[in-house]
């Protein structure tokens, strides 16, 4: 008997390490994540979006190479075996969602984007409740009122949102990014978390290449100066590189939705950063909205009862 409940303690703090890791991990992301939404505004006006994305994940592809080159070749026949998996998760998550998010930037400010892309949990829950997991009160609970802060932080006060063309084509992204997240779960076991993220990489990237050309042809190139290279790096290294592995790994620990639940921390964190950075005013509506949302994450994160 000692033995067993020795077991069940060893497994359940084990439990409790994997949860708390997939939290902070999903954390990290989000707000990293974040800081790309100003980035993305702030490039808006000197880097067409297609060309901005492209170079965004060339600039991830040289991040991630020396940890995974090796490894990726290693395991060149798993990947051609999940070939199809893989090249829709690069699809998704690489070539359409970040393209879709820097033509929103153009006529969308950085705050609204933040705040449009928080719907995305609602869609994981959704896709892991139709894929049989059973989500618990509690959580959708948490996932209801989270949501309805970011409604009302969108609405400015109204759950009436009025949604401008930029906001859209932020909708089209958020959907784009919970579809990707919740393919996660599907990733193959034997295919490595950095071969995974180097192969989306590149295959996005060469994807994104016949747009690239029809970009540079039509809208010509861009200007290489710090105001350029310095936000593509940002995204490049730490928006892609760093984020998309650590949301990888947070959701491979504790699920698309519970993570999305973690997601919904953007707004917050995108409105904080835009009083910090750019002095824009945070009143008593946003930190309403905003109590709401950490209230609803806080719930939300807890252990799903079953």
């Amino acid at each position: 008997m000692d033995r067993v409940r020795i077991g069940e303690t060893t497994t359940a703090r084990r439990v409790g390490q994997a949860s708390g890791l997939g939290l902070l991990l999903a954390a990290v992301a989000t707000v990293v994540w974040s800081g790309s939404f100003v980035t993305s505004r702030a490039l808006h006006d000197s880097v067409p979006p297609v060309q901005a994305a492209f170079w965004r994940w060339v600039v991830a592809i040289l991040a991630v190479a020396p940890f995974a080159a090796r490894a990726t070749w290693r395991q060149r026949r798993v990947i051609r075996r999940h070939f199809g998996f893989v090249a829709l998760a690069s699809l998704l998550g690489v070539t359409v969602y970040n393209t879709l998010v820097n033509q929103a930037g153009l006529t969308t400010s950085a705050s609204t984007m933040g705040m449009v892309m928080a719907a995305s949990p609602v869609l994981m829950a959704v896709y892991e409740r139709l894929g049989g997991a059973r989500l618990g009160p509690r959580r959708v609970a948490g996932l209801l009122i989270a949501c309805a802060g970011v409604v009302l932080l969108v609405g400015n006060g109204s759950l009436v949102p009025d949604f401008a063309a930029g906001d859209l084509w932020m909708v089209a992204a958020a959907v784009s990014f919970a579809s990707y997240s919740a393919l996660l779960r599907r990733r193959p076991a034997e295919l490595g978390g950095t071969v995974f993220l180097l192969t989306t990489f590149v295959l996005g990237a060469v994807m994104l290449l016949p747009a690239y050309g029809i970009s540079v042809a039509v809208q010509g190139g861009f200007a290489v100066e710090a105001g350029t290279v310095g936000p593509l790096v940002y995204v490049g290294v730490f928006s892609s590189a760093v984020a998309f592995f650590a949301w990888n790994k947070a959701v491979s620990l504790i699920g698309a939705a519970r993570a999305g639940v973690v997601y919904y921390l953007q707004p917050v964190c995108v409105a904080l950063l835009s009083w910090l950075l750019i002095d824009e005013r945070l009143g008593v509506l946003q930190g309403v909205c905003m109590a709401l949302i950490l209230g609803g994450v806080i719930l939300g994160t807890g252990r799903a009862k079953a």
